[in-house]
């Protein structure tokens, strides 16, 4: 396999297991790898460096244990980094400074780093991330998209509600940490009904959607060019309430749903997607969401290897590809 020499940066939780899925395999393969998770890591001892003039573009990221030239950088995979909440010694505004100051400064330089190839880029996962654009560009790509509709308007929400007879979901447009009780706390894709739909709508946009009549659901982890694809049985509207109670294995993904899921990623320039359908009975695929940087290891054994073996392969490989 050609790739070009350089160490491969990871940008994730020290606790991140999925990572240690991919950081396995290259271990095997004798890739060297430095992780950072740069929202704790710089305020715990690493430091960041660079340096732009007519010579061009330098780097230094150092660590307890490593010090990489930025500029041989062949991949960056952006995992699970931390946010950037700034240094756990400051208070109130100085620790909003200093947390905006590292998010548009370390930030930007892991974002720009010279001949690197990112999985993904953050500035694409960004543009990716937002609900809207995603149904948009599944439309434009060829998906079968549910009706949706995102508004803060409650008589806009109880009509639409009211005019799908087989039933509306609410889903989040983004998952905001909630707690109650200083407990965290999920908002699960569920049902609602006309009559629940109250003025609240107002305080924010709100996504309901037609209930698709599904046999199953199905994941599909595209990386590059390869797509693995589950079945997913579960009682519940929405799977991730109780995984307990879901089954999965492997499935076969029709080549029509193959190639708009190559056109999407080509929309947002990933390389890394996790798509979401639900499958009616007439084996109709009926496109959900992609998270462009979605949870993958608790798929089956087999599934989850083949995932990191592709994205070490990947990440080995950097842009000679």
């Amino acid at each position: 396999m050609g790739h070009r020499s350089g160490s491969v940066l990871v940008l994730t939780t020290s606790s991140d297991v999925t990572a240690d899925a991919v950081l396995r395999v290259l271990a095997e393969r004798r890739v060297p790898v430095v992780r950072l998770d740069p929202g704790t890591d710089l305020h715990a001892g690493a430091s960041l460096t660079a340096t732009y003039s007519v010579d061009g573009q330098r780097g230094t990221l150092r660590t307890s244990s490593r010090e990489l030239d930025l500029t041989a950088v062949r991949s960056v995979w952006v995992r699970r980094p931390s946010p950037y909440e700034g240094p756990p010694g400051l208070d109130g505004q100085d620790r909003r400074f200093a947390a905006s100051q590292t998010f548009w400064g370390a930030g930007g330089i892991l974002a720009s780093l010279p001949g690197a190839h990112y999985v993904n880029h953050p500035r694409h996962n960004r543009e990716a991330e937002y609900k809207p654009a995603q149904l948009a560009a599944a439309q434009q790509c060829g998906f079968h998209v549910p009706h949706t509709l995102i508004t803060n308007d409650a008589d806009e929400a109880r009509e639409f509600a009211t005019r799908h007879v087989g039933g509306t979901v609410y889903k989040p447009v983004w998952n905001t940490p909630y707690s109650v009780d200083g407990k965290a706390r999920a908002v699960w894709v569920r049902e609602v009904r006309s009559q629940e739909i109250n003025n609240a709508v107002t305080a924010c946009p709100h996504m309901f959607q037609a209930r698709i009549p599904k046999a199953y659901d199905t994941r599909v982890t595209a990386v590059g060019d390869r797509l693995f694809g589950i079945r997913i049985d579960s009682p519940d509207v929405d799977w991730r309430y109780r995984q307990d109670r879901m089954r999965c294995h492997p499935i076969g993904i029709p080549s029509s749903v193959a190639e708009t899921v190559t056109r999407y990623l080509a929309t947002f320039r990933l390389t890394f997607g996790a798509f979401d359908f639900a499958v009616t009975a007439d084996g109709t695929w009926h496109f959900l969401e992609c998270n462009p940087n979605g949870q993958w290891a608790w798929q089956p054994a087999g599934t989850t290897h083949r995932i990191a073996v592709a994205i070490a392969d990947q990440l080995e490989r950097g842009h000679d590809q």
